[in-house]
């Protein structure tokens, strides 16, 4: 009985928390400096949005890495590997995960490993609560940039959980890239 009244809880927060970073796309449209740097350094901040979807398995002997599409700034390729198995933790699921990102120019993105907290709201579908990634460079464009993003909405669908065969993902993403 507890359950569906959980799940129903979910959802709506889901929806509250996409509804909020949807309304939250105003702002101040300059940069700011990163932290550590003066006002004026040669460190330029920029705000980054979109949306990733991928597939697990795509990659067919390897069944723990995702690989799709990513929209909007840093628009591409990405994939992610799971570093190891799901951990559940109180009520909620763990996912350790290593990210690999080609933007449509070519140029490559790198993250330290993340962690993506989820909680079941259905039977093998979990709802992202928190998904911080740090990004540590890449090429072209990128070399030598760093940022963060982060998602509270989106979701994992593993219909054969444990097991992520035949799985999804979908969330958005929003943060900042610092260039130098």
């Amino acid at each position: 009985m507890a359950l569906p009244r959980i799940t129903c809880t979910t959802v709506l927060l889901c929806l509250v928390l996409l509804l909020l970073s949807l309304a939250s796309t105003g702002g101040n449209p300059k940069a700011a400096p990163a932290p550590g740097r003066p006002p004026g350094s040669d460190r330029r901040c920029v705000p980054v949005g979109g949306m990733l979807m991928t597939n697990f398995g795509a990659f067919g002997a390897d069944p723990n890495t995702t690989l799709g599409t990513a929209t909007g700034d840093l628009r591409g390729a990405v994939s992610g590997t799971l570093l190891g198995v799901p951990q559940p933790s109180g009520n909620t699921v763990i996912f350790h995960v290593q990210h690999h990102w080609v933007t449509e120019t070519g140029d490559t993105l790198f993250f330290d490993p993340a962690t993506a907290t989820t909680v079941p709201i259905a039977s093998g579908l979990f709802a992202i609560l928190t998904y911080p990634v740090h990004l540590t460079g890449g090429t072209g464009k990128f070399a030598g940039a760093t940022g963060d993003l982060t998602s509270t909405t989106g979701e994992v669908n593993l219909p054969n959980f444990p097991d992520v065969t035949g799985g999804t993902t979908v969330f958005r993403y929003s943060g900042q890239v610092c260039f130098e």
